[in-house]
């Protein structure tokens, strides 16, 4: 028998050492359902699924699901924090100049951390941010029409 995402969601919860709780199963899973959410839309799905959660909570959860690492914060130059479930593989983003939106890039040199800095200056690295900046292929369309 398979677990409930529920289920597996609140194991994971306990495992980082967080307290389960309806609004953060909800949370963890609709990060994990969307796509770069913003705290807004976050807030938005969680509500759908368990009712009234301030958007306060929702910051103070997304902290705390952050430093489990549960849940991975991107925050583009110019642009509000998204957040994303793809965790823990060091992966890369694409991020629209015009309309904000933003998609994941597999890492471009295979092993983490991507690049090898040419100076560490004693640093140990153990992960590289790289933001590709463009224009998506909707926004691309519409400057051209």
């Amino acid at each position: 028998m398979t677990a409930s995402p529920s289920s597996t969601t609140a194991e994971e919860l306990r495992g980082a050492g967080l307290r389960v709780t309806a609004a953060r199963v909800a949370l963890l899973e609709t990060v994990r359902n969307g796509d770069h959410l913003g705290v807004e839309a976050i807030a938005s799905g969680v509500r759908d699924r368990v009712g009234h959660i301030s958007v306060q909570a929702v910051y103070e959860a997304l902290h705390a699901l952050t430093a489990a690492g549960l849940v991975r914060r991107v925050e583009p130059a110019g642009h509000p924090a998204r957040f994303e479930g793809r965790v823990g593989d060091n992966h890369h983003h694409l991020v629209c100049r015009s309309c904000g939106a933003v998609a994941d890039v597999d890492c471009a040199a295979g092993d983490a951390p991507c690049l090898t800095a040419s100076d560490d200056h004693g640093f140990a690295v153990d992960e590289a941010e790289v933001v590709y900046w463009g224009t998506c292929p909707d926004c691309s369309t519409g400057r051209s029409s």
